[in-house]
């Protein structure tokens, strides 16, 4: 009986000591389970806490005073004054500028991308090596504005003003400038590829470099006076289609058409 009883003790021992490794990895897996647990619902209570404290802090960006280097992408900033606001630098993407006064102001090296500016004032304004592609500028004022190196490239900017503006080496390519003016303008340099010129006035304009007007479209286009002789990409066809006259210099390759001068331009 000794025996018997002896091994029914280190049985129950064995069997014993098995359920308490059990429930201390129980316990350990449980208390694993609750530390990842706390962890992720820390982490989610973090998105919850940070994520509209960082869309409040970028939305308070439209309702700050103009500064460079500023984000009001996407604000709407329209009918207002805001002439000789300093925005060098600043990230305008997307805003609505429609009838705003930025004349005088400082837009160096700003992005202003998809931007409205349909009747907007930025005459005198300093814009060199702004972004001002895709923007929709019917209408909108750049007379004397400085604007070397800036892109306007896919932009809409029919019947701007451009006189007197200093645009050497801007990007215009396939932009939308229908009956614009770029009276005594400077354009050395500029990129005029597959843009629409039609209707458009560079009278006086100062082409002293390789401007380039591969596939513009230049219907009706006021060339009268303009020395074209460093102009690169023009095609007899562009020419044909233009108003020059006979003091309308032209590159060696090209000839005066039969139908200039054209008639002066009926304005509307």
């Amino acid at each position: 009986m000794d025996l018997v009883d002896g091994a029914a003790r280190v049985a129950g021992e064995k069997f014993a000591g098995k359920q308490r490794r059990r429930a201390v990895g129980s316990g350990a897996m449980g208390r694993r389970m609750g530390i990842a647990t706390g962890l992720g619902v820390l982490a989610l209570s973090a998105v919850f806490l940070l994520g509209p404290s960082t869309n409040s802090l970028r939305a308070a960006d439209c309702g700050n005073v103009a500064a460079p280097g500023l984000d009001w992408s996407g604000c709407s900033k329209t009918n207002i004054m805001l002439p000789s606001s300093d925005l060098h630098g600043a990230n305008l993407a997307g805003a609505h500028f429609d009838s705003t006064d930025l004349s005088d102001a400082n837009l160096t090296s700003a992005n202003l991308e998809k931007a409205t500016l349909v009747r907007a004032w930025l005459k005198n304004a300093k814009a060199d090596g702004a972004n001002f592609a895709k923007i929709e500028a019917y209408r909108s004022d750049f007379t004397n504005a400085s604007a070397s190196g800036a892109s306007f490239a896919n932009a809409e900017l029919q019947r701007a003003e451009f006189a007197g503006a200093q645009l050497n080496n801007a990007d215009f390519q396939k932009a939308e400038l229908g009956r614009a003016d770029f009276d005594k303008a400077v354009l050395t340099g500029a990129n005029f590829s597959f843009a629409n010129l039609s209707r458009a006035t560079l009278n006086g304009a100062v082409i002293d470099g390789a401007t380039s007007f591969s596939g513009a479209f230049m219907y009706l286009t006021r060339v009268e006076g303009l020395d074209l002789s460093k102009a690169s990409g023009l095609q007899q066809a562009q020419i044909n289609l233009a108003c020059g006259n006979n003091t309308t210099i032209l590159p060696s390759w090209l000839k005066a058409p039969s139908s200039w001068p054209c008639p002066p331009d009926e304005k509307d």
